[in-house]
């Protein structure tokens, strides 16, 4: 140990529980059962004991195994000096490493702060510095990127931050210690019994604008979205699920994610990323049958199959395609059942929250046009307008939650919790969406996705999707850019299949649709991909930075 000060405990005033009467009212619905994590792997190993739990190339760990390296690693990082209470930031893709990690730390009590693969220096610090956080859990190499160097430089400047932790070898950077030297006799004076209301990790806030902020999840209202989602989907011992996106992100993590599966005691089978090219021969090979990806993605994995680009692959035992993250058009999502020869299942959540899944038997029109229903009857949903006076059924307004499994604020974020979250708890998605006839929501986009024409106002999702009907626009992304006269104009980024259409013929096939004209695009750009967040969705801020720096324009 070194001479740097410790990290405060999580404080009451920091962030923001459930109101007495609401926890009562969840705790008596039977929402929150007092599971909480250190207890949830060491029930399921109890009862799924020799199945295989976590599949990582040609590693394979049953529930057992998987439950005693999470008891050797909490006590080797109780001899580092992790502490119940305090902050550990993981820096894993993944690998099996991630989940024996994540619960070692709750046996411990410790709280992970989950960062995305893909974040580098900048969030490492952002997210250390904000959580106090005593460790940083990353790997050797990303591909050609060394973590080492970088984790060690983001030690050297955060105060609480003492030990680096590397999946791989330690290398020669000061303070860097080999995870699998780390392990050690399992000591149970050392695991932990939290509250079930307590915070038992922190993850990211999407990050639209600046740095993510940090979401405090409880055990309570975490495993009942895990439970419920579970259910919801269908999952039992036979499900095997493949991790295409980053596992720590809230989707694949919970939705129903890797989470789910292990609490049905079913199979996790890890992707390092998301390419048909990786993950189509895997679903093959390990016979997977469910799996969750965003739009993107998903239309690369059809387009692959659809041109034999991967070669002849079974797929047979994919039952359940999940796409979500980001609104996946009508056009593309009719495609999934003939081309991939599996169930589409529409997801649309957040990391604060609320989550929605079209279910198994809702009518095609449901499936393919919407994004669900949301997972409780507890989950109160109100849309709203400019005012937030509520809109009429049908009409797209400002989609505002709360309920079991949404947060009631930011970790240490009290001016930004001033504006996102009301007086009475309902949290500002900053989603645009209207209810469907069904029940479920149509997502129209992101408050700031609706571009403001000389004060007609654009659904950038509307003509995404007109535009995806050509049958040589492969993706579509429609952006606004800045004018002096009308405010804003649009900019449409498109993405061929095959030789680009001119813009002319592209517009004329807007026209024919019926689209008004002040709907039609100002510019076309045809680009050959889109710049991605670190989750693989569309990431329309660098597009709007970016405006006339690249493609072609016509």
């Amino acid at each position: 140990m070194n001479d740097r000060p410790g990290p405060r405990a999580v404080d009451p005033a920091d962030w923001t529980p459930w109101p007495r009467e609401y926890a009562d009212t969840y705790r008596a619905a039977g929402l929150w059962t007092g599971e909480t994590f250190p207890a949830f792997l060491r029930d399921r190993a109890a009862r799924f004991g020799e199945r295989t739990a976590v599949v990582d190339g040609d590693l394979r760990w049953t529930y057992a195994e998987l439950d005693r390296r999470a008891d050797a690693l909490a006590a080797g990082l109780s001899r580092l000096g992790v502490r119940a209470g305090e902050r550990v930031v993981v820096h894993l893709p993944n690998v099996a490493s991630l989940f024996e990690v994540v619960f070692a730390l709750f046996r411990l009590g410790a709280l992970p702060v989950y960062a995305l693969p893909a974040h580098r220096r900048s969030e490492l610090l952002h997210l250390a510095g904000t959580a106090e956080a005593v460790a940083l859990i990353t790997t050797d190499l990303q591909g050609a990127f060394d973590c080492r160097p970088m984790a060690a430089r983001v030690r050297a400047e955060i105060p609480s931050l003492e030990h680096v932790v590397v999946v791989g070898e330690a290398g020669d950077e000061e303070g860097v210690t080999a995870l699998e030297a780390l392990r050690a006799e399992p000591d149970t004076a050392i695991l932990a019994e939290p509250d079930p209301g307590s915070v038992a990790f922190f993850q990211l806030s999407g990050g639209t604008t600046g740095l993510p902020k940090l979401i405090p999840r409880t055990h309570d209202d975490y495993l009942y979205s895990v439970r419920a989602s579970a259910d919801i989907c269908g999952l039992d011992t036979d499900t095997v699920y493949l991790t295409a996106l980053p596992a720590v992100h809230n989707f694949p993590m919970s939705s129903p994610g890797f989470l789910g599966v292990l609490h049905a005691g079913g199979t996790v089978v890890t992707a390092p990323d998301p390419s048909p090219a990786t993950c189509l021969p895997l679903i093959e090979r390990e016979h997977v049958t469910h799996t969750a990806v965003v739009p993107p993605v998903a239309m690369l994995w059809m387009d692959a199959v659809e041109h034999g680009s991967q070669g002849e692959r079974d797929l047979s035992d994919l039952r359940v395609l999940q796409v979500g993250g980001a609104t996946f058009p009508p056009e593309a999502a009719r495609r999934v059942a003939p081309v991939l020869g599996c169930a589409l299942q529409q997801v649309f959540g957040m990391a604060e929250g609320l989550v929605n899944y079209t279910r198994d038997g809702d009518p095609d029109e449901v499936v393919t046009g919407t994004q669900g229903r949301p997972i409780s009857d507890h989950d109160e949903i109100l849309i709203v307008d400019d005012r937030d006076h509520p809109v009429p059924d049908g009409e797209p307004g400002h989609l505002l939650t709360r309920g079991p499994y949404t947060i009631r604020g930011y970790y240490r974020a009290p001016e930004h919790n001033a504006v996102a979250f009301t007086d009475d708890g309902f949290y500002r998605t900053g989603d645009i969406v209207r209810r469907h006839p069904s029940g479920a929501l149509v997502v129209a986009g992101r408050a700031k996705d609706q571009i403001n024409r000389g004060g007609e106002k654009i659904g950038a999702e509307e003509i995404e999707n007109h535009l995806l009907a050509h049958p040589a626009v492969h993706d579509a992304s429609l952006v606004a850019l800045p004018d002096p006269y009308l405010g804003e104009r649009t900019h449409a980024y498109v993405i061929a299949r095959g030789e680009a259409p001119t813009r002319g013929e592209l517009l004329a096939f807007l026209r024919e649709r019926g689209l008004a004209a002040y709907k039609i695009p100002d510019r076309v750009s045809f680009v050959d991909a889109f710049p991605a967040t670190a989750v693989g969705k569309t990431s329309k801020r660098d597009l709007r930075a970016a405006r006339t720096t690249s493609g072609t324009d016509h």
